[in-house]
């Protein structure tokens, strides 16, 4: 059944019941992406949670969850619609009609594929549409975004302009690895999402493995901080914090020493060059909290 948060607090406490412990900020952005039917703009390091908001949202909202994952060269027909050529083809082979009224046929609603951007719009139902990873497209794919974001509708030259029915609550997310334009920022809201600080990270850790013992937790916690500040290629994420969690619990670990950190490493660190890096910088950066 859908739901309709009556205030930004209602909706933290919607996402805290659905396993995503959402800071102020985070819960007022998304309250008022969904009662003013704006798009948001979710930036921030890999890992910190963002596909995972939209993923929270959708089953506290009880929308559909319709992602389209982004990437270098994507086009309008995976991110849109396409036309399905070879039922056209079949139609045409069948000689069922004269071409003028064919050509109204084979172009009609029967034949057209609708790809996540085109069924977040056209769905009866609202639905949460996550535009995951935006940055790594290229400007031609925004430009052709902001007519679905303005006014949630889209041309088709066949068809003609399809509005939407329902709203969808928008997030785009963003790894910051490029500028995006000035034309979608103005049509989002801004959400910045950055690695949390030391206790709200302790109490993610905490809702996903609260088996886990406090000081375990405590120290895994301070650890993943300390290993996040070295140059690494990929530092932790939260999502690596919670896995390291259930695994050091699976293991019956009662402490984070220096023995169970090297034998549990590759948990949180993913990378070869990163892998060295730890090591090497752990007896300086990392020797006093773990032997504590």
């Amino acid at each position: 059944m859908a739901v309709s948060p009556a205030s930004a607090q209602d909706l933290a406490t919607g996402l805290r019941e659905v396993g995503y412990l959402a800071g102020e900020s985070t819960a007022l952005v998304a309250f008022l992406a969904a009662r003013l039917g704006k798009p948001v703009l979710v930036e921030g390091p890999a890992g910190v949670g963002k596909t995972e908001l939209a993923k929270a949202l959708s089953k506290y909202l009880g929308r559909e969850l319709v992602r389209l994952q982004c990437y270098e060269g994507l086009d309008e027909a995976k991110a849109l619609y396409e036309w399905n050529y070879r039922k056209q083809l079949l139609r045409i082979q069948a000689g069922e009609k004269e071409w003028s009224e064919l050509q109204d046929d084979i172009f009609g609603p029967d034949f057209l594929l609708e790809r996540p951007l085109l069924h977040a719009i056209s769905s009866p139902d609202p639905v949460v549409l996550l535009i995951d990873e935006i940055d790594k497209t290229d400007q031609e794919f925004e430009a052709m975004l902001l007519e679905l974001l303005s006014d949630f509708q889209v041309t088709i030259p066949e068809l003609g302009r399809v509005e939407a029915v329902t709203h969808p609550v928008v997030l785009l997310t963003s790894n910051n690895t490029r500028e995006l334009t000035e034309a979608l920022k103005r049509r989002c809201l801004y959400l910045w999402l950055d690695y949390p600080e030391t206790a709200h990270e302790l109490e993610i850790v905490r809702m996903h493995a609260p088996e886990l013992p406090e000081r375990v937790a405590a120290k895994l916690v301070e650890v993943v901080r300390l290993v996040r500040e070295l140059d690494l290629k990929k530092p932790p994420s939260i999502a690596e914090s919670i896995d390291w969690a259930r695994a050091l619990l699976l293991l019956g670990a009662d402490d984070v020493d220096e023995a169970t950190f090297r034998s549990t490493l590759s948990i949180i660190v993913k990378h070869r060059t990163d892998l060295d890096t730890v090591a090497e910088r752990m007896g300086v950066k990392l020797g006093g909290v773990l032997s504590a």
